[in-house]
């Protein structure tokens, strides 16, 4: 098979990866791809939202299957785009139809979806500008902190969790009548806040049947001990030692079997991965929120675990004969610690070349923000890299992964020293 991986960061180096494992996978190109996917696949220089480019892409390297990366295009309607394209529609799409995507693009239309299935989440309301005054009023009835969600896409970062209520009447009106997220803080969710430690649970759905992958955790803020600004995520640990079998066994009973029973029921068509944001609230799940592709980094934890052939697992899911398929797990846990630019996720410099990729043992690194300028792997975004290593503790692999980028530098490098802290 000829597949199309649409995608260029950390998350698609790591599917890229794996794919290329598999026998059925006979050329893989890569999206725009980096600097990672460069050295084992080809890459396209294309925008993965321009869909007249990636459907002449597919046309005329003879592509069989592709496989989403990213949010944006799913949003964006790609499969829609494929399925109803007399040229295209033969070729499977691994990601959910436009109207299952919502469940990413809209925070109220996930927690509708959740109210609507009686799945466990926060209690919440919605405004817009029009009536910010009624958020004043709701966010009075909370007690401290106060969540506030932008609606739309905001790239991880749409998210305030404030614990001065003056302070989050005035980011209500920074996002709603100041656009601090632009078009994505049009409408606003604000919701209860849940005390309790956040989880990441990733299935791989045909839209009737599913696989539960591993968990996994991720941390968010830039700083250690979990302070400062919120990134696309600093690290990642799978599984998750606090997720013992009684709390899988809520998980999939009260969350994962809902939710794909709610897609039969709505007449959402969805063929792809649902990322469960949950917090463990004494031993209760709740959902935060959906995502509906894989996370990074957790990808590049979740992904080295599965010892399944991955390129089987997404035929069995164009076919709709998943539940018919294997999936196999690796038993030793995985962490992964990113690698990113000086200043991030504030203003940072691109174009710093980077040395020691040659020298690391094992553990994968994986390419985020990379690209090649005069055959030197240079960095090309806020997180650059993810060094993955297997243990059998989290310890034990996060040892691995430090020692190993010991061996790794680019200018204004930086990293955290305490992924795991918390566990």
């Amino acid at each position: 098979m000829n597949i199309l991986l649409l995608g260029s960061g950390g998350r698609e180096h790591a599917l890229a990866w794996k794919m290329l494992q598999s026998k059925d996978c006979s050329q893989l190109f890569v999206a725009p791809g980096n600097a990672g996917t460069a050295a084992i696949a080809n890459n396209l220089d294309l925008n993965p939202n321009d869909f007249t480019a990636v459907k002449q892409a597919a046309l005329h390297n003879a592509i069989d299957m592709v496989v989403v990366g990213p949010e944006d295009p799913l949003v964006n309607g790609i499969y829609d785009f494929f399925k109803n394209d007399a040229q295209l529609k033969h070729i499977p799409v691994i990601g959910p139809s436009q109207k299952g995507a919502q469940l990413e693009g809209s925070k109220e239309f996930a927690k509708e979806f959740l109210i609507r299935h009686q799945i466990p989440t926060a209690a919440y309301q919605s405004f817009t500008q029009e009536n910010v005054q009624a958020g004043y009023a709701f966010l009075e009835t909370l007690k401290a902190p106060y969540v506030l969600k932008a609606d739309g896409l905001a790239a991880g970062k749409g998210v305030l969790i404030l614990n001065d209520l003056d302070e989050a009447k005035l980011e209500l009106k920074n996002m709603l009548v100041d656009a601090k997220f632009g078009s994505a803080s049009q409408k606003v969710v604000i919701e209860e806040f849940l005390d309790g430690i956040e989880l990441s649970c990733f299935v791989l759905t045909d839209g009737k049947s599913y696989k539960i992958l591993p968990t996994a955790k991720d941390y968010k803020r830039i700083g250690e001990g979990d302070a400062g600004l919120n990134t696309g995520g600093m690290g990642a640990v799978s599984p998750v030692p606090f997720a013992d079998e009684v709390l899988m066994q809520k998980i999939e009973e009260r969350i994962v079997k809902p939710t794909i029973d709610g897609f039969v029921k709505d007449g959402i068509d969805y063929k792809g991965f649902v990322f469960i944001g949950l917090i463990n609230v004494d031993n209760e799940p709740f959902v935060i929120e959906y995502n509906v592709r894989m996370g990074d980094p957790e990808t590049e934890v979740v992904v080295p675990r599965i010892s399944s052939d991955l390129v089987a697992l997404f035929q069995a899911v164009a076919h709709q004969t998943l539940d018919q398929a294997t999936l196999t797990i690796d038993s030793r846990t995985a962490t992964t610690v990113m690698l990113v630019s000086g200043g991030y996720p504030e203003a940072y410099e691109k174009g710093m070349p980077i040395s020691g990729l040659d020298q690391v043992s094992d553990s994968l690194v994986f390419h985020a923000g990379t690209a090649l300028k005069d055959r030197t792997v240079v960095s090309n975004g806020g997180r650059v890299l993810a060094v993955t290593s297997f243990g059998t503790d989290f310890n034990q692999a996060l040892k691995t992964s430090y020692q190993n980028i010991d061996k790794l530098h680019f200018d204004k490098m930086y990293y955290r020293k305490d992924i795991g802290f918390d566990l």
